[in-house]
């Protein structure tokens, strides 16, 4: 198990002192070495000898992910490339991803946090952790994969899809932690019922959940269905990937690694800090990374901070689970999808007008998208393999851009609603919050 106490338990005090340290240590770091976060702080009239400590840190400017595309791919690290041994990358809305580098203390450090991580969810090295995040580019995976490894578990790096083979391999290798997204527990909780494998074949006990919202009601509902305990868990690949924050074994809150990432709530609109228990904007600031030590970086997620000490013993402020975004951003599936990437796709083939409408919804317990798309009057005839030859175009175009099947949809010419004001482009059905 990994529990360190020295942080987890600390004092406010103490981790006020601890966070002053490497916050200041962190903000010369960037100002010396990042060209862009030297222009920001001099826009704002700031010197590194101005953060004397956390209670300065509203003096910094923000950072936004636009900022990481406007600095692809390398633009904002803070080492030189020999030293970065490993890249991650999450979609962006430009075609573009968005680029985080790790040295390799930042390897440990994502080791260290995710081992906490494991062992808040009660996991330890007796485990065997059947790990069913994507491996890759995306941070889900190897993040999780290397924490197990620290806590001395036994992995199981499955990755993600072929989910009769997911049931077999949980079942004769006698998986007990199962580390995936919230609906993809249920699309195998349902598999398992149909699978020639019962559910008191297999020996899982906990889960720990995480990569896109998910509610209370469907936590009740993975833990009726496969019997186990099921922790949500909370990271950004920007910031370092999962392992930002965790709950524990008591389900109250996810318990943020602040020695690691300072928080912050902001009013999204007018970009105040807000007191202690307000909703607002979650704002992230990495203290020790080297090779992307985002300051705060605006993550556009809903939530609240609470800093009374938790029954588990840990003192670390807890976010409350996100409750929406302060952008248009979505997620399904794990992956991020912005409506600006699908007009971008749009309007690169011809046939098609930029009158649209997404809508997500869950089937089955799993994340779908339907596109609905209106094409030029010319284009809607009665030869249907022209339509067929249009949809499966834009199919494998949305495909390659977002990273995901979508259902798209043809409808003619004007059959789509329009507003005066802001167009309504998206309808999620998943009720989140």
């Amino acid at each position: 198990m990994i529990w360190n106490k020295t942080f987890e338990c600390m004092s406010r005090e103490e981790m006020r002192e601890c966070q002053s340290k490497r916050l200041i240590e962190t903000v010369q770091r960037v100002y010396h070495n990042v060209p862009a976060y030297r222009e920001k702080m001099q826009q704002a009239h700031l010197v590194p000898e101005d953060i004397r400590s956390v209670d300065d840190l509203h003096k910094l400017p923000f950072t936004v992910k636009q900022d990481l595309r406007d600095n692809y791919p390398y633009g904002l690290f803070a080492v030189p490339m020999s030293e970065v041994v490993r890249v991650h990358a999450s979609s962006g809305t430009t075609g573009k991803p968005t680029v985080v580098g790790y040295t390799r203390k930042d390897l440990a450090t994502w080791s260290e946090v995710i081992a906490r991580t494991l062992t808040a969810a009660g996991a330890h090295k007796h485990d065997v952790i059947h790990i069913a995040y994507g491996y890759g580019l995306f941070t889900g995976g190897l993040g999780l994969h290397y924490g197990s490894e620290k806590i001395g578990a036994t992995v199981i790096p499955i990755s993600g899809g072929n989910t009769q083979r997911q049931i077999q391999l949980m079942h004769d290798f006698g998986s007990t932690v199962l580390a995936c997204t919230p609906s993809y527990a249920l699309y195998l909780a349902e598999a398992i019922d149909e699978s020639q494998y019962k559910r008191s074949d297999l020996k899982l006990r906990v889960g720990v959940f995480g990569a896109e919202p998910w509610t209370e009601t469907m936590r009740k509902e993975i833990e009726e269905k496969l019997h186990i305990k099921a922790i949500d868990i909370f990271g950004l690949s920007e910031v370092i990937g999962p392992g930002v924050s965790s709950e524990c074994e008591h389900q109250c809150g996810l318990h943020v690694f602040e020695d690691h990432f300072i928080p912050e709530i902001i009013d999204p609109k007018t970009l105040e800090v807000l007191p202690e228990g307000e909703l607002g904007e979650l704002v992230f600031t990495c203290i020790t990374k080297e090779a992307l030590p985002l300051i705060r970086y605006r993550t556009r997620d809903l939530t609240r901070l609470h800093y009374e000490k938790c029954k588990c013993g840990r003192t670390l402020v807890r976010m409350e689970k996100c409750t929406g975004r302060s952008d248009d951003m979505l997620i399904i599936r794990g992956v991020n999808v912005f409506p600006s990437q699908i007009e971008e796709v749009l309007l690169k083939i011809d046939g098609l007008q930029p009158h649209y409408l997404i809508t997500v919804d869950r089937v089955h317990n799993l994340d779908v998208m339907q596109l609905q798309v209106e094409v030029e009057q010319e284009y809607f005839t009665d030869r249907i393999s022209e339509l067929q030859g249009l949809s499966k175009k834009l199919q494998h175009s949305l495909e390659s851009a977002l990273g995901i099947g979508v259902d798209v949809k043809l409808v003619e010419p004007k059959t789509i609603q329009r507003s005066e004001g802001k167009a309504k482009r998206v309808i999620d059905n998943r009720k989140l919050n």
